[in-house]
């Protein structure tokens, strides 16, 4: 008797405690160490190794397909919650995913990169003359952000997107027209720009020469990720 009021005592505390981490899980993000440009090209990678369109996997993971794709090109950083449940429906091991996308080690209050170790990646697969390289990436106070270094090609194409972040852009060297739906920014070398990347936009060199910006991502919660 003893024995089975202390089973169902155990039961119902470990129930109230997984209820309470499943209310917490909901807002937690991906901490430090996880290199965020990676999240969205392995998924992909992962995606058409298994042969899934778009949204086969979105549904099967019970998110919509134009959220998946934000998370693809690197436009949202995922939810844990969501996280888990894309790598599940693809059949990746958890440890095996975040060892793929593991980065930084522990912060020693400086951090020197050389530019040979700049990372290029890719977000838009559609999208052309469009060079990018992370150069850092972390997490304070459960706020990612990242910085990265764009080369745009003269006669770029991309269709204007959106990113759940607040983005701020340096002119390195060049002319861009930056077009934020209906309006459009001319921004020279040294110009810069600081602007809410929910609302949809793209750069576009018109020059004869490549042009280089710099990039800075402070990602935001999105709300209603389905």
């Amino acid at each position: 008797m003893v024995k089975l009021l202390f089973k169902r005592s155990l039961t119902i505390f470990t129930t109230m405690c997984f209820s309470t981490f499943l209310k917490k899980e909901k807002k937690m993000k991906l901490g430090s160490g996880y290199a965020i440009h990676r999240i969205g090209p392995k998924l992909r990678a992962y995606r058409k190794e298994k042969e899934l369109r778009l949204v086969d996997l979105s549904k099967a993971a019970g998110i919509s397909s134009a959220m998946l794709s934000k998370i693809e090109n690197g436009r949202i950083i995922p939810t844990i919650p969501t996280l888990f449940q894309l790598i599940s429906v693809l059949g990746v091991e958890p440890q095996d995913f975040f060892a793929e996308i593991n980065e930084q080690g522990k912060f020693s209050g400086y951090l020197l990169v050389r530019k040979e170790n700049y990372v290029p990646y890719v977000k838009e697969e559609s999208a052309e003359g469009f060079q990018y390289q992370s150069i850092f990436e972390h997490t304070l106070d459960n706020n990612d952000f990242q910085i990265s270094i764009v080369a745009l090609e003269p006669g770029n194409k991309r269709p204007l997107v959106s990113t759940a972040a607040y983005e701020f852009l340096y002119i390195i060297d060049g002319e861009i027209k930056f077009h934020l739906e209906n309006t459009v920014l001319d921004l020279r070398k040294g110009d810069s720009l600081f602007f809410d990347g929910r609302i949809k936009h793209a750069p576009f060199n018109h020059q004869k020469t490549q042009v280089q910006y710099l990039v800075i991502y402070f990602f935001v919660s999105e709300e209603g990720e389905v």
